[in-house]
């Protein structure tokens, strides 16, 4: 069984200050010891490496891309999964849902996963199993 990484996790996997840090790091760190693959976009990295890089700085973005990215299966995205969640984006016209979260419901989907480690509400709103819970 996989479980899909999102932006928020990654962000708060490398950010002790986030409000979601211990939480999220306990859900990761019982999916390493339970050897569940872990599956993430290159949509999420680009844009977990700006978050990073423009809120906290660059080592940071170093602890992303030598710590967390070589525990992570990545799905390099393909125009066809961008044209599909790009389309989403534009019919369903909630601003609060980025291209980026579109683009992971496509992914989750294709992939048959249904368990995401997020601290985003939206992917529970998709009808996705969100790990850690909600607090």
């Amino acid at each position: 069984m996989s479980l899909f990484v999102d932006t928020s996790a990654l962000y708060a996997l490398l950010v002790g200050s986030d409000r979601g840090h211990a939480r999220v790091r306990a859900a990761f760190e019982q999916a390493l010891r339970e050897g569940t693959g872990l599956l993430t976009t290159s949509y999420a990295l680009v844009e977990t490496t700006t978050l990073l890089q423009h809120r906290i700085g660059l080592d940071a973005v170093r602890d992303l891309d030598r710590s967390l990215a070589p525990v992570l299966d990545v799905e390099w995205i393909s125009p066809q999964v961008h044209a599909k969640a790009m389309k989403r984006l534009l019919r369903e016209s909630r601003r609060e849902v980025s291209l980026v979260d579109w683009v992971s419901f496509e992914v989750m989907r294709g992939s048959g996963i249904s368990r995401a480690l997020t601290l985003d509400r939206h992917f529970g709103d998709e009808g996705f199993e969100v790990v850690p819970p909600p607090a």
